[in-house]
């Protein structure tokens, strides 16, 4: 029985050493100085991810107008428009096309 209770107040202790360095580690954490600088650090990971994807997609804008400079035919196209065109108007470049009005390349 001695033995028992000896290692039951051995474990005891052990456990109240633990929970007190944990709590201790917490609250160090959780001062206001150490949590301003933690939700820096987060903000300017945050910050670099959001211009990575920028970068990113300015990338895959690029990369699909190339694309699509290739498949029709790479030049700048434009459309002779008789009258001229007023602004906000809508112009139906398939059907300029095919009332006899081409396009031509600058």
């Amino acid at each position: 029985r001695v033995s028992w209770f000896a290692s039951g107040v051995v474990a005891g202790a052990a456990g109240v050493v633990y929970g007190s360095k944990k709590v201790k580690e917490k609250a160090q954490a959780l001062k206001p100085v150490n949590v301003a600088r933690s939700a820096a650090g987060q903000v300017r990971s945050r910050v670099h991810d959001v211009a990575d994807a920028v970068r990113e997609g300015r990338q895959a804008m690029v990369d699909k107008e190339a694309e699509l400079r290739v498949r029709h035919g790479g030049a700048n196209q434009v459309v002779e428009a008789h009258p001229p065109v007023r602004p906000g108007q809508v112009i139906d470049l398939q059907s300029l096309e095919r009332n006899g009005r081409r396009r031509r390349t600058r």
